[in-house]
């Protein structure tokens, strides 16, 4: 769409998966050298194509990383994609960074109802389903399929995360196998739970390797953050309350985690008010709950949405404090303060307004929609945040559901 619109484009690719997924051989560049080479290996490229823009799919990588901080020296405009904040039907587009990089971290409340005040757009409902979760899983796997068994001309790849591709591979297809098993656990868990009659607060576990919770929180493995949470239950949460852990949909068991939460709960005198879950849709178990804390899952809007206190450990952008507790967690648990409901609908407003943008990553049903706008976006001289801002913001595509 880019080159319809008359730019030049190239794809530099680190991977049989990113060969196998740009599509003719038009524009492509191999990156076959040693991760060390690979800065002065861009700023040569910039130089000599002329390039003017750069676009990544999240910032944090080492690959990624070292690229945004010399694109930033050289005065190349910086585009990010990544997943919606506002999931599961956006994209989220943004200039410069995003998530604990984004212009949303500085960005108050205020700032951003003085920008609304300039727009009357009706903000859309999402759709109540998670998206293309199918998409993503079969794409991932093929991408990966690729990076395994053709990469023989990328012999110096090294992946960003610290599992090796082959480990993490096996613990993909033993939660395939088990994915029956898996199901039933988690349904008689969360009919437990929502049958159970007592209170109980909900914590959302991340993936342990997400670029999230490694770059933008203070812990480096998940045991960290449920042994801070159970113990802040267990010393400040009323004895008939419980607490469930949630987690997320794609883990993968790298961490035992149903084993830590365990031997935690145990150590805390709270075993039998403790609860792991496995996966699942969120809001099954979510509308009940009367807290709940992360450490910067973007699930963490789902929550404000429904005006449930939340404590937040890590950085992100919905941490603000109309919304977000700032209560030491036993404290939180103990006896929390709800959101300010009003300043959250301004705050999802004004997302929607700029960096959310319809559509998805894997469906080709969800690309035609993101296509529709995105590259506008991208084209325009200001980012979506200045856009809206200085009131030149373009027209906004409308999201419409059927049911």
């Amino acid at each position: 769409m880019l080159r319809a619109a008359g730019a030049e484009v190239w794809r530099v690719g680190f991977n049989a998966g990113d060969r196998a997924f740009w599509f003719g051989a038009k524009g492509y560049i191999p990156f076959r050298g040693t991760p060390d080479s690979w800065p002065e290996t861009f700023r040569a490229i910039v130089k000599e194509h002329g390039i003017t823009d750069i676009v990544l799919y999240g910032d944090t990588r080492p690959i990624h990383a070292q690229a945004v901080e010399a694109a930033k020296a050289m005065g190349v405009e910086i585009h990010v994609f990544e997943e919606g904040y506002m999931r599961p039907f956006w994209v989220t587009y943004e200039r410069g960074g995003s998530n604990g990089h984004s212009k949303l971290m500085d960005t108050s409340v205020e700032d951003m109802r003085e920008a609304l005040a300039r727009s009357d757009l009706d903000v859309p409902e999402a759709p109540a389903h998670w998206g293309d979760m199918r998409h993503h899983v079969f794409y991932g796997a093929l991408y990966h399929w690729f990076v395994m068994f053709r990469n023989g001309d990328y012999r110096n790849f090294r992946p960003h995360r610290e599992l090796p591709l082959m480990a993490e591979t096996a613990l993909y297809t033993r939660r395939l196998v088990l994915m029956p098993v898996f199901a039933l656990d988690r349904i008689i868990s969360t009919f437990r739970i929502k049958h159970g009659g007592y209170p109980y607060h909900i914590a959302l576990l991340q993936l342990e390797h997400d670029a999230s919770f490694q770059m933008h929180s203070p812990f480096t493995r998940m045991e960290e953050f449920l042994s801070v949470i159970i113990e802040g239950f267990a010393k400040g949460a009323p004895k008939h309350h419980h607490l469930v852990l949630k987690a997320h949909p794609l883990e993968n068991g790298r961490s035992p985690l149903r084993r830590i939460v365990r031997k935690l709960a145990r150590e805390h005198g709270v075993y039998d008010r403790v609860h792991y879950l496995r996966g699942g849709k969120l809001a099954q178990v979510l509308d009940h709950a009367r807290t709940a804390v992360t450490v910067n899952s973007t699930a963490g809007q789902q929550v404000l949405h429904r005006g449930i206190p939340l404590k937040v450990f890590g950085k992100a952008v919905y941490a603000k404090p109309e919304f977000v507790s700032d209560l030491p967690i036993d404290r939180f648990f103990a006896q929390p303060g709800r959101p300010d409901n009003r300043a959250f609908k301004d705050y999802r407003r004004y997302l929607l307004e700029t960096s959310q943008v319809p559509g998805g990553f894997y469906s080709a049903r969800g690309r035609r929609q993101l296509m529709r706008q995105v590259v506008d976006m991208m084209l325009d001289p200001r980012d979506p945040y200045d856009a809206l801002r200085t009131g030149k913001a373009p027209p906004r595509q409308q999201l419409r559901v059927v049911k």
